[in-house]
């Protein structure tokens, strides 16, 4: 197991285990373990029932959370309570064995023994954090396996789309991604100045048809969405009205080809500065510290420093945003999911053909 903090000095401590596991490690059989298993440390133990776990922690003024993703699985504590013994204690309390019928104990113990092996734990911390401490608690919980014997699973590339239409519901939520970068990836950078180029809008936020996003301003000017966030190379987008979908899907691919193929030097500055604000603002708090630590230790098994960071954004021009794009966008097959009142969405055979530009 790595431990990693930084200490700031600040009066709350604020103590995280990351775990190399998430939903993309599932199986058809054990669907939805992860998710499950992140709920079991807060619903009471053999030792503890749910009252008393609250009561203990409150006195403490602690504070739990806990999130999954597809590919980590977070406990987080501003106390030096170990998330780890209270997963031990969950798992033989039947009370919360009962809650979801669909998944049994030994899925619940399969599923640990398998992926939480000390080599895919982090154990991170910031704040007011002694790192001798927390080694200690790391030496008085370690006993976890080393041996690894489950797989990475191999993401099978989706080029489809998957469309639930719903009448009832307000807004068309839509997502359309192709094939990224993995956080190690040297192109992971490029990517991110790219992400910042398309920006994200949201109707509460000021700006109007000044915002510096081309893909905000056509939202304003034409009313397309309520909001749309990009993510790595996935935007997702609230939209609503019989055109609007047809016109945003038009203005989204249009900006995604203008990344390919002219983006310019001035664009690509602004947004390696956004980025770099983005970047640091994101560091204020021990909470988003510690969160750093841990995913960073867990993609990189190191923390990048911000003057390196910094260097590998300042070293991106247009000229490597333009090919980086042009690998990862240009005449790629999307993954599209809809739901709700999609029907305007475009056909996919039309969105595939806007992935690319007949030039002469």
């Amino acid at each position: 197991m790595r431990v990693a903090t930084e200490d700031s000095g600040s009066p709350t401590p604020h103590v995280g285990l990351w775990i190399d596991t998430g939903s993309r490690f599932e199986t058809d059989a054990n669907n939805g373990v992860a998710h499950f298993l992140e709920h079991m440390a807060f619903k009471g133990t053999s030792k503890r029932s749910q009252t008393d776990l609250e009561l203990e922690v409150e006195n403490m003024g602690s504070h739990l959370n806990a999130y999954t993703s597809r590919e980590q699985t977070v406990f987080m504590s501003v106390s030096l309570m170990t998330s780890r013994k209270l997963l031990r204690y969950s798992l033989t309390s039947s009370r919360t064995a009962n809650l979801e019928r669909s998944i049994s104990r030994n899925d619940l113990v399969d599923y640990i023994t398998t992926h939480y092996k000390a080599p895919r734990i982090v154990l991170a911390g910031a704040g007011g954090i002694d790192h001798d401490s927390l080694v200690k608690i790391a030496e008085e919980n370690s006993g976890l396996g080393v041996a690894y014997a489950g797989d990475t699973p191999e993401v099978a590339p989706c080029r489809a789309e998957i469309r639930v239409r719903d009448d009832s519901m307000p807004l068309a939520h839509i997502a359309m991604a192709v094939e990224g970068a993995g956080w190690a990836d040297p192109d992971n950078i490029p990517l991110m100045i790219a992400n910042t180029l398309v920006g994200s809008w949201d109707r509460t936020h000021g700006g109007g048809v000044h915002n510096a996003s081309n893909l905000a301003q056509a939202a304003v000017v034409g009313n397309l969405c309520h909001s749309f966030q990009p993510s790595t190379l996935a935007t997702r987008t609230l939209a609503s009205g019989e055109y609007t979908l047809c016109d945003f899907m038009y203005n989204l691919q249009s900006e995604w080809m203008r990344l390919c193929t002219n983006v310019t030097e001035f664009e690509v500055e602004r947004a390696k500065n956004i980025l770099r604000t983005n970047l640091l603002l994101q560091l204020d708090g021990t909470t988003p510290v510690c969160e750093d630590i841990g995913r960073q230790m867990l993609c990189y098994n190191r923390r990048i420093p911000l003057h390196e960071l910094d260097a590998r954004i300042e070293a991106v021009d247009a000229d490597v945003v333009r090919d980086t794009c042009y690998r990862y966008i240009y005449d790629k097959c999307p993954a599209i999911a809809a739901v709700g009142p999609c029907e305007a969405l475009p056909d996919y055979n039309r969105i595939r053909s806007s992935m690319y530009w007949l030039r002469v």
